[in-house]
């Protein structure tokens, strides 16, 4: 993986874990990706079909996230903004599928 997007980076000192800023849009009629937004795309918007409930939308994300990434999830973790629509999640592609 590169970083050719502001909204993708490699951890400061790893080459395994990368950090992703996104911005999520609850309660969608599907989840994907929507593109960049932000000043100068500075985060990757994320459609997600569940409802900002109980942490419902953040479990969806993780889960999207994992699936879409083709890691495990729990190698996916949410870093900031457990209850902002601007988020910071940690993924450690160490073990990467496909």
């Amino acid at each position: 993986m590169e970083p050719d997007q502001p909204w993708w980076r490699p951890e400061q000192g790893s080459t395994t874990t990368w950090l992703l800023s996104v911005r999520v849009q609850p309660g969608a009629s599907r989840t994907g990706v929507a593109g960049p937004t932000g000043p100068e795309g500075a985060e990757l918007k994320v459609r997600l079909a569940s409802p900002p409930v109980d942490g419902r939308a953040n479990d969806e994300l993780v889960r999207w996230l994992a699936r879409e990434l083709g890691v495990p999830r729990s190698a996916v973790t949410l870093v900031r903004g457990q209850t902002s629509r601007s988020k910071q999640l940690r993924i450690d592609t160490t073990n990467r599928r496909g």
